[in-house]
């Protein structure tokens, strides 16, 4: 998480407790307590996307993802948190979710789930040749039997799942 002193650490703790509860609403309440020197820490926007997203409150969650690509682009939550959030979005889109994903993949070259997310978004808009590469891209780079075994229960891939199967 994020180094903070009391009393935004207590909120951030509790934020947490909060997600793991399954209590999203009550996170954001409690993120709400962080000074605002600390809102853009990137421990506190990761919780709050957790909860923005598990709200399915996707524009603010698209946001809070933005926000933290320019805090921490090093880091490919933010990345993946954006691409998710944009995919969601009424002005976004699968094209829009893949623009965004895109740049990760030479960015984060040993990231698996990049080139998964990318194979998941092809597969969507009926680009099965480029959802095959990404795919094959994510098996090779990650544990090959856990890639295949999330692509078998991705709704995403379904058009894929034989072929899937068969490697």
């Amino acid at each position: 998480m994020a180094n903070l002193e009391p009393p935004d650490a207590f909120a951030l703790s509790a934020a947490l407790g909060w997600i793991e509860l399954g209590n999203p609403a009550e996170a954001l309440a409690e993120l709400e307590r962080v000074t605002p020197e600390n809102q853009s820490q990137p421990g506190v926007l990761e919780l709050r996307w957790a909860a923005l997203a598990e709200l399915k409150r996707w524009e603010e969650a698209l946001v809070v993802a933005s926000d933290l690509v320019r805090v921490t682009p090093d880091s490919v939550n933010g990345w993946l948190h954006r691409a998710y959030a944009l995919r969601r979005v009424p002005a976004g889109g699968l094209q829009a979710a893949w623009d965004a994903l895109l740049p990760a993949a030479e960015r984060f070259k040993q990231e698996p789930v990049v080139g998964f997310n990318l194979a998941c978004y092809a597969c969507r808009m009926e680009r099965l040749d480029e959802a095959r590469v990404w795919l094959e891209r994510a098996m090779k780079i990650g544990k090959r039997s856990e890639i295949q075994s999330m692509a078998l229960a991705d709704e995403d891939l379904q058009p894929l799942w034989a072929e899937i199967r068969d490697k």
